[in-house]
């Protein structure tokens, strides 16, 4: 049985610097998956994230379709229950709400007037006290952990330790809070969120703790529980990065099933800057298997097909 290893992020520094890049390459090759302690987000700041989610959560339907998702190009604002299809195959609907930021733009910034891709102003709820500074706060501390753990990739490839920091200045990764809500009585294969990999570079994920997240990894057959550690992320590889590295690293599949009480998270996508070409790295050169693509029309064909299921169902 594949195991999700456990790194301890404090190592990454003097001379345990290079075990933890080598722990980091052996779970990016294998599972995709692994859980990473110590990273120095504050507790107190994740624990504000999660009670701010709660209350946007909790607001009738009618105040969160404000900042419905569908109002923005940019993938931000709110998704409804039902609203998303990660599975394909399933023909099932997630059962999951969701909010959306990204870098907030003002709406005079000559990128939005331009009309760059995900250049954009964040769709904020008024009903909630301290939401946006709360939001933005987490965003831009996740956002350093994530650009620091690309230091551990670039070195565990062969690179320039700071390699990929030119392709974080101005990122499209997403902060996105879910909401599962409680399965009375789940059906078999009944799902919370369908099988699916994810779309950017790497996904850091923060739970509180209700199981339902689970992997199977590539070379296995057998889905198996994500552990949960507290306070601890949830780090796994996404298949851009799969792309990037020419299938070095492995993004699996992974799912949520139906929880048997309310289950919440918060998921941060790493995505490159829009203008970033992503071809094969410098040390992984061969036998390319996928043709050089900008950052931002790949994850447009990405977010097209999952609302695409939605238009269809």
């Amino acid at each position: 049985m594949t195991t999700i290893p456990i790194l301890d992020y404090a190592t990454f520094a003097g001379d345990t610097k290079q075990a933890f890049v080598a722990a980091w390459g052996e779970a990016a090759r294998g599972p995709g998956f692994l859980v990473v302690k110590n990273h120095g987000v504050d507790s107190a700041l994740i624990a504000d994230v999660f009670a701010k989610a709660d209350a946007f959560f909790a607001l009738p339907t009618k105040v969160k379709a404000d900042v419905s998702i569908d109002k923005s190009p940019n993938n931000r604002g709110y998704a409804g229950t039902g609203s998303e299809a990660l599975d394909e195959k399933s023909g099932q609907m997630d059962q999951k709400e969701a909010y959306n930021i990204g870098l907030d733009f003002t709406a005079d910034d000559p990128r939005v007037l331009r009309g760059d891709p995900y250049r954009g102003p964040n769709m904020w709820p008024a009903d909630v006290p301290g939401f946006k500074e709360t939001f933005t706060t987490y965003f831009n501390a996740v956002l350093d952990f994530g650009v620091n753990l690309h230091r551990a990739i670039a070195l565990d490839l062969g690179l320039k330790e700071d390699y990929f920091a030119q392709h974080f200045t101005e990122s499209m990764s997403t902060l996105r809070v879910l909401r599962y809500p409680q399965a009375q009585n789940p059906k078999p294969g009944e799902i919370g969120a369908g099988a699916h990999t994810d779309y950017g570079s790497i996904t850091l994920l923060m739970t509180d703790g209700t199981a339902g997240l689970q992997v199977k990894p590539r070379d296995s057959d057998d889905w198996i529980d994500v552990p949960h550690v507290d306070g601890a992320y949830v780090v796994n590889i996404g298949d851009l990065l799969m792309r990037w590295t020419n299938d070095i690293y492995v993004s699996s599949p992974h799912r949520v099933q139906r929880p048997v009480k309310e289950r919440r998270s918060i998921a941060f996508f790493m995505d490159p800057n829009p203008n970033s070409l992503v071809t094969a790295l410098p040390s992984v050169q061969g036998d390319r298997h996928y043709d050089p693509i900008l950052a931002h029309e790949y994850l447009t064909e990405r977010l097209t097909a999952t609302y695409s299921r939605k238009a269809a169902s």
